[in-house]
């Protein structure tokens, strides 16, 4: 019975070799494009576990932030990390543009929401950034 089971594990394990997923098309444009939820607010989902950990015991409370000098960070954040984006500089990190139009009116949790992915990535991985303020560095 033992040399059965194991029989069946081995035989199982060229399988598991096989990819998942089909490969992405080099053609296909990668990008974070704010979504409207239920309610009508703009909704930004960030998949890494590690950033509800940041927004509650890392980041600065949103009450520190205005909307509008988080907006004004954001169009410059956004500009830095769509030309780290396509320019392929630090791929390993930035795997997506950003689809920001500065002239709409996101909201301020939005903002907010967006503003800290920066400054999470900056945490996380040392991705040093021009937009963030010297307050949001690495901490």
């Amino acid at each position: 019975m033992k040399n059965l089971l194991i029989i069946i594990l081995i035989s199982f394990l060229p399988l598991s070799c096989f990819s998942q997923s089909n490969p992405k098309d080099k053609d296909e444009k990668s990008e974070m494009k704010p979504s409207k939820n239920e309610d009508g607010e703009w909704e930004l989902t960030v998949i890494d576990p590690q950033f509800d950990y940041f927004l509650n015991a890392v980041a600065k409370p949103i009450s520190q932030y205005s909307e509008s000098y988080l907006k004004t960070k954001n169009t410059f954040l956004v500009t830095e990390w769509n030309s780290y984006y396509h320019s392929g500089k630090y791929r390993n990190i930035i795997e997506s543009g950003i689809d920001y139009d500065p002239r709409e009116n996101y909201g301020i949790k939005f903002e907010y929401k967006l503003y800290q992915v920066f400054a999470y990535v900056n945490w996380r991985y040392k991705l040093r950034m021009n937009g963030l303020s010297g307050s949001d560095v690495i901490r």
